[in-house]
């Protein structure tokens, strides 16, 4: 039995695939985790090579109860929340040194293939097969060690089910395609993903001078600001220059929100970032605001003249889940700011995306009444 397998990566896509040769998964949100069943050990490699089985020790204790004298399972580790659905966050913070909801007791692995049965090599063999021989393994399980189950829909009606319950996304397999390792079109992630307005409060200079390296967000929780997270893409080094220009004609002598950043350059909240973003981060983003409101308290503000300011593609990073690095985001650039309307639109069209616009609304009532 090899030691290590580089797992099969699965291929970014805008739509799901179509025909009969397709199946569909949950998009898990967690730890890509091998589980190597040992005569005498069990370990539990990362994607990256390394050594977990200290860390998940619920799973590890469940794999030598499979009744297989070596076998090696591939999956997701995850942590769900009150409603089913993964939550990477919370798997991090279970994994963490500080006191959490969820014990490491409390990580789940979702099983979705079976590489090595007993001194049989599985990889050659075609997906639905390696599936028939893993489904009696963990199927019906509900212990740390579960069955990915497939659904058997059309990949647009699974995907609009799966956003809808706010989940991260769904994944499609070739079912006559072997194991490989690597990134490979058999296997094809579509993601969820959701737009929210955000007010800039203020930014975080580049190391490129005269650019802005991050904007500073916030939204309104009870008639107060608070502050979400940040976004650090989106634009180019052009329309970030720009941009900065535009924000340093609004700078602020104290934060509208409750926020203490070394370096951080404030400004009044004028306007508003419309942001793109994964699905699970809309969690993070609502559970950000209930801890800022009630740790921070908000600061109540009047908001003059809020002007709209499309990001399209920007990932949104909130600070309740720190670091998941830019590859599960969707990067895509502004049009830029000098063009005519016509040219941009023109611009837009032939990149197929929307134009970044700038315009200004009126006073709300109840802008008004609160200067």
């Amino acid at each position: 039995m090899p030691s290590r397998v580089d797992p099969c990566l699965a291929t970014l896509v805008h739509r799901p695939p179509k025909g009969t040769d397709w199946a569909f998964e949950v998009k898990w949100d967690g730890y890509r985790i091998a589980v190597h069943i040992e005569p005498h050990r069990v370990r539990l490699i990362t994607r990256g090579g390394y050594d977990w089985t200290a860390r998940f020790p619920a799973i590890a204790v469940e794999a030598l109860q499979l009744g297989l004298k070596s076998g090696i399972l591939d999956g997701e580790a995850v942590v769900l929340d009150e409603k089913g659905r993964s939550d990477f966050g919370m798997l991090q913070r279970a994994l963490g040194r500080r006191p959490a909801a969820h014990e490491p007791g409390e990580i789940i692995l979702f099983a979705f293939d079976l590489l090595y049965l007993d001194g049989r090599d599985l990889r050659r063999l075609p997906l639905r097969e390696r599936r028939r021989l893993l489904e009696p393994i963990v199927g019906g399980r509900e212990g740390a060690i579960r069955l990915s189950e497939e659904v058997q829909a059309e990949g647009e009606e699974f995907l609009r089910v799966a956003c809808a319950h706010g989940l991260e996304g769904i994944i499609a397999k070739h079912g006559d395609r072997p194991y490989r390792s690597g990134r490979t079109d058999w296997w094809q992630k579509i993601t969820c993903s959701r737009r929210d307005s955000f007010i800039i409060v203020g930014y975080e200079p580049s190391t490129l001078p005269g650019a802005v390296g991050r904007l500073l967000l916030a939204a309104q929780k009870g008639g107060r600001l608070v502050y979400v997270g940040g976004c650090g893409t989106g634009w180019s080094r052009t329309e970030s220059v720009r941009l900065r220009e535009l924000l340093d004609k609004i700078v602020a002598n104290e934060p509208a929100v409750a926020l203490k950043r070394k370096g951080a350059v404030f400004t009044k909240p004028l306007l508003v970032a419309e942001v793109e973003y994964r699905a699970s981060r809309r969690r993070e983003a609502e559970a950000s605001l209930i801890q800022g409101d009630q740790r921070e308290g908000g600061r109540r503000v009047g908001v003059q003249s809020v002007a709209s300011l499309h990001l399209p593609g920007c990932p949104l990073r909130f600070p309740m889940a720190k670091s998941r690095g830019s590859r599960r985001t969707r990067h895509a650039r502004m049009t830029p700011w000098g063009q005519p309307r016509r040219d941009r639109l023109r611009a837009a069209r032939q990149a197929g995306r929307k134009p970044l616009k700038l315009s200004h609304r009126k006073k709300s009532p109840a802008d008004r009444d609160e200067n």
